[in-house]
């Protein structure tokens, strides 16, 4: 696992230890910024299931200023710090150990907004549909940004979710990424 491209391109970007963690390829994560725009002007992204870090990684690397990690699982905190480390990212940062229900209430708290909103929980545990309605409802996406979703091939994520639509899906193998992004529909 490395970094694909930008201020950190090449390094090499640690997997967290054993086996319940499914880290995303280089390849899908090279789709998956030609997908949302291969580079950033500013802007703060949420890794929600961060697992090694590799995605938020990925956009602070492309020019994303603030990211912020959250994952459940030590191991993949621990994972995080040290890609952050080896990218000199740590005060681009934030990172936190919770699970994704709870780290979204703290975040409405905070008012936040971002630019780049990345799912990719356990392909066993999915509730993309109840948190994406959460993140739309609570409005914790910025008007032009993404809430890019990383899911197994055979779940099928609605076109609609609240004010969002699937801007785009691809498969890859076993895993599909779905792109959502706000409609657009009767804003001013």
């Amino acid at each position: 696992m490395r970094v694909v491209s930008g201020n950190y391109k090449g390094r090499s970007l640690k997997a967290v230890p054993g086996v319940s963690t499914r880290p995303t390829t280089d390849k899908v994560k090279e789709a998956i910024f030609n997908m949302v725009g291969p580079y950033f002007e500013g802007g703060v992204a949420l890794d929600l299931f961060a697992g090694s870090g590799g995605l938020g990684i990925e956009a602070l690397s492309r020019g994303i200023e603030r990211c912020i990690f959250v994952d459940r699982e030590s191991k993949a905190i621990q994972t995080i710090h040290k890609n952050l480390e080896v990218c000199h990212a740590i005060e681009a940062s934030e990172v936190y150990r919770n699970d994704a229900e709870r780290a979204l209430k703290a975040i409405i708290k905070r008012e936040l907004q971002f630019q780049l909103i990345f799912l990719d929980p356990p392909y066993k545990q999915q509730k993309l549909k109840t948190l994406i309605n959460e993140i739309s409802e609570n409005r914790l996406l910025r008007k032009d940004g993404f809430i890019v979703t990383e899911h197994g091939s055979d779940i099928q994520l609605p076109e609609e979710i609240d004010q969002l639509i699937q801007l785009k899906h691809e498969t890859y193998g076993m895993s599909s990424i779905t792109i959502y992004r706000y409609s657009h529909k009767g804003e001013e």
